[in-house]
């Protein structure tokens, strides 16, 4: 790639974006289009659908957030469906500051982030253009030079709705340089930029003695006052604040409830009424979003204090616990390491799931649910089957504890203990037990685990370790059957045979000798126990499988061995027990014959070329799995 001719097409790209006009243009614009036309809250909407959005099992899930925030659907669907879409129609939650609120390192900077960025790619495009008057300091909407009297006719004319007033600034204007001919009044398009501080702006709390409240609502220019001779004169004010910057979009504010509180009561107009009080001036109209972030603690303080009873009733607060999934937080993992310098080193297969299993335990409330234990309920979180229990039971879970995955251990704490583990060791792959001994000795240097909590958090790495165990021996054994579906699907189509002839009360004819036989019980009992098939539970087991063939069979499919996944399960754990004295003796040799060397290099290669891994830890796992295998 060119570097230069790339940059120089982006530069013609964002020139052919602009356009400038007059306020007559403009209405004709909207004349074909209103969208330019809508709210702040509206914008942020219509750039979230923009992405796309898919029903998964009656839940909406939307694309936009997909690629940075993992585990959080349903808060994701809240927080879009109950603040964003409402205040898209004009719902009186537009008119409420919305908190996000979690334990650290949850995702909250991250969606306020991607918001940001957001919009500034979509006021790139068609749909997201933004108009203002040209010149005005708070990116103005056009549509407010429209005269009081004569909006509800226009509204009408243009399909739109029409909010807010002129700014001193473009009343100015207005009078002095277009003597009220507001058909005259220049019109951009404007992109947004948190950079150049256009519709987007970000405010942070400082120290309260010293906090000025001209940071949020602009201030005097004292060079000017002799030139203009009064305060109240707009020439003489820099509408410069991040509530004057961050109109017609978005305006985070960072740790809003560490500010004084008579520093926050500036919010109480902007969020009701849509306007704020600066200088000596009437109140100035703005249309923007506020997003604010916070953790529990924070925010319980807050609403301890009786004092912000007012604000609080104007804010929507949004609860943004921890990710509860397991293959979802390896996401999470995947991506902070993807993006440091750690690259040249391996993440060996399931190293970061070992992780990822502690960290969700440590999230988990126990439930009383009977027969539910914190890995039956980690497994059911994750999307897993689990014997005896169906979708009903895992909405019960999710309901029994509101503020499940408020606390735990935070994705920063497990990316810290790997970094320190790549950094120390020069280490070509790192494995799954290298990063479990890495959380384990972090917890001695964790100031604010007490020794209880210790002790679990011990107990969930311990878990964590057997989960891995269990995924290495499986690994390792699916690796040693040779051209393994096929092996499969033998017995599988083995099965199918005899259960048919079993059900059906007939014999099932050999197909190498062509002899009718009866039904073998012997190999579909050794099938079915895999699973714990009861004996009084296999007549039904069996009809189940013929029923769902002939559910196959209606709609022109062919039923296959991965189609059932409790048949499926059975038919692996079947071909791994018949193996496993082979692999035990394979593995476990110090020194292999000719034979065993081969079978192992077959082996290696296959969990290389197959299953992701390199040849350290490929080595390694077999060593390992062979140790296990001779305990």
């Amino acid at each position: 790639m060119d570097i230069f001719e790339r940059i120089a097409s982006y530069r013609a790209e964002s020139d052919a974006l602009a356009w400038n006009g007059t306020f007559k243009e403009y209405v004709a614009l909207l004349a074909e289009d209103p969208s330019p036309a809508m709210t702040a809250h509206a914008r942020v909407y219509e750039m979230i659908e923009s992405y796309g959005v898919e029903e998964v099992n009656g839940r909406k899930k939307y694309k936009f957030f997909e690629q940075e925030i993992f585990g959080l659907d349903r808060a994701v669907e809240k927080l879009v469906e109950e603040y964003f879409h409402s205040a898209a129609r004009r719902l009186d939650v537009r008119k409420r500051i919305l908190l996000l609120m979690g334990p650290v390192s949850g995702g909250k900077s991250t969606i306020v982030t991607m918001l940001k960025r957001g919009l500034e790619k979509f006021s790139r495009t068609d749909r997201g253009a933004v108009y203002a008057i040209s010149g005005c300091p708070m990116h103005e909407e056009p549509l407010h030079l429209v005269p009081h009297e004569l909006r509800p006719e226009v509204e009408r004319s243009l399909n739109v709705r029409i909010e807010g007033n002129l700014c001193p600034v473009c009343q100015m204007r207005l009078r002095t340089e277009f003597n009220g001919d507001i058909e005259k009044v220049p019109v951009e398009r404007i992109i947004m930029s948190e950079d150049s501080r256009t519709g987007i702006g970000t405010f942070s709390p400082s120290d309260p003695k010293s906090q000025d409240i001209a940071d949020l609502t602009g201030s005097i220019d004292f060079s000017t006052i002799t030139e203009y001779g009064s305060e109240s004169d707009p020439r003489a004010y820099r509408f410069d604040g991040e509530l004057n910057k961050a109109n017609r979009g978005l305006m985070e504010f960072q740790e809003m409830l560490k500010c004084d509180e008579k520093f926050l009561w500036n919010l109480l107009s902007l969020t009701q009424e849509g306007n704020f009080k600066a200088g000596r001036f009437a109140l100035i109209s703005a249309d923007e979003l506020i997003v604010a972030h916070t953790n529990e603690s924070e925010y319980k303080s807050f609403i301890a204090n009786k004092k912000n009873e007012a604000l609080q009733s104007r804010m929507i607060v949004m609860p943004i616990p921890y990710n509860l999934k397991v293959s979802q937080e390896e996401k999470i993992y995947a991506k902070l390491i993807g993006q440091s310098d750690m690259g040249h080193v391996h993440i060996a297969p399931h190293a970061l799931r070992s992780a990822a299993i502690f960290s969700i335990l440590t999230r988990l409330k126990e439930t009383k649910k009977q027969g539910v234990d914190l890995v039956k309920k980690m497994r059911l979180y994750d999307g897993e089957e689990v014997e005896g229990y169906k979708d009903a039971d895992l909405k019960e879970l999710q309901n029994e504890y509101l503020e499940e995955g408020m606390s735990g251990v935070d994705p920063r704490y497990v990316i810290n203990r790997i970094s320190s583990a790549l950094i120390k060791q020069d280490i070509q792959c790192m494995g799954a037990l290298d990063i479990l001994r890495a959380l384990k000795d972090g917890l001695d240097q964790h100031a604010s685990i007490t020794k209880e909590e210790r002790e679990r958090y011990l107990n969930f790495i311990s878990i964590a370790r057997k989960e891995y165990d269990e995924i290495a021996k499986k690994e390792v054994q699916k690796a040693f059957v040779y051209s393994f579906e096929e092996s499969a699907k033998t017995l599988f189509e083995n099965y199918l045979d005899n259960i048919e002839a079993f059900c059906n009360w007939t014999k099932h004819r050999d197909p190498l000798t062509d002899e009718e036989l009866d039904p073998d019980e012997r190999l579909m009992r050794s099938i079915e126990e895999q699973i714990g098939i009861s004996e009084n539970a296999k007549k039904a087991f069996r009809e189940e499988i013929l029923i769902r063939i002939s559910a196959y069979s209606r709609k022109g499919r062919k039923f296959e061995y991965n189609h059932h996944d409790r048949l499926r399960e059975a038919i692996e754990k079947k071909l791994f027990a018949d193996l496993k004295d082979i692999v035990k003796i394979t593995t476990s040799t110090k020194t292999p014959d000719e034979n065993q060397l081969k079978r192992i290099n077959e082996v290696s290669k296959r969990l290389i070329d197959e299953h992701g891994y390199c040849p350290v830890c490929a080595n390694e796992l077999l060593r390992y799995v062979g140790s296990l295998l001779n305990r």
